[in-house]
């Protein structure tokens, strides 16, 4: 069976213990079993409190993050790596269970040009650096494709599948996000079909970034591409009512996604929910 999670954006300016006090119990009704915590600077997350919270309402964490823009991955791979190794001693600190995302880069850094060869290797090495924090620290690594639009350096899922194998670390995984394959894929259904053995975390995000069912996304496609893949991970509702100003420009968004976080909650959830059931999915 799918965990269904919620990225704290979509429901929250930041990750707190006293905010996920508030919505947790609301996302649970819904049968929320996991928040996705962002970690663009790690050394704010209150480590004791979201442990805390965490176990007081039975909900499981997982965290992701895009480099910071000061950081050049494909520059200076061995400060990436570092501030990676920052961000998974938080992940493991706090209980979650992976850190994902752009961990390969900086979202909205382009070249212009497709990734050269040294650009490739660099991503290579940076990921294989943040497996190796991961794994000794007993935790799993995503890698998240993301559109032309945002870098140049993996767009496809199976860029990101080409890293994973390249990399060859047990414990690192493709992380498909539908807004980005709604760009970048042929079709939802192959894009899960493409990333295989390798598929671990998925973002579930409407092609407008808002509320799901309410822009132009192929949700039946996504979902029977989940079902026939029989996924078992966890599928995140990420849409960014909140957006945190580190982030704004890389992603483009100047202007609100939704009215409010209820209306992604109380229209999008149940949403899911009907397209999984159609298409077998348990979530």
């Amino acid at each position: 069976m799918a965990i269904l999670g919620v990225h704290t954006l979509a429901v929250a300016p930041a990750w707190t213990p006293a905010a996920a006090r508030g919505f947790l119990p609301w996302l649970k009704e819904y049968g929320v079993g996991l928040m996705e915590v962002p970690l663009l600077r790690p050394e704010e997350i209150d480590v004791a409190g979201t442990r805390a919270v965490a176990r007081e309402f039975d909900i499981q964490l997982s965290c992701s993050l895009g480099l910071p823009g000061y950081i050049d991955s494909t520059g200076d791979p061995d400060s990436a790596i570092a501030f990676l190794t920052r961000a998974l001693e938080v992940t493991a600190r706090i209980d979650a269970i992976a850190l994902s995302g752009v961990t390969y880069g900086t979202i909205g850094r382009t070249s212009g040009a497709p990734p050269t060869v040294a650009e490739r290797d660099a991503v290579a090495r940076v990921v294989e650096g943040g497996a190796r924090a991961a794994r000794e620290r007993g935790l799993r690594f995503g890698v998240e494709p993301c559109n032309r639009y945002e870098t140049h350096l993996v767009n496809t899922i199976a860029d990101g599948v080409e890293v994973v194998e390249r990399v060859g670390a047990e414990n690192v995984f493709v992380h498909p996000d539908s807004y980005h394959m709604n760009i970048e894929e042929v079709g939802m259904a192959r894009g899960i079909a493409d990333a295989g053995a390798h598929l671990g975390y998925v973002h579930a995000s409407e092609a407008n970034r808002g509320v799901p069912g309410r822009g132009t996304l192929d949700w039946a496609g996504l979902c029977q591409g989940l079902a026939e893949a029989e996924f078992e991970g966890p599928v995140v509702l990420e849409s960014f009512v909140h957006l945190d100003p580190d982030i704004a420009a890389g992603l483009a968004v100047w202007r609100p996604v939704a009215e409010e976080p209820a209306e992604v909650i109380d229209v999008g959830l149940p949403f899911l929910h009907k397209h999984a059931a159609t298409a077998g999915l348990p979530l």
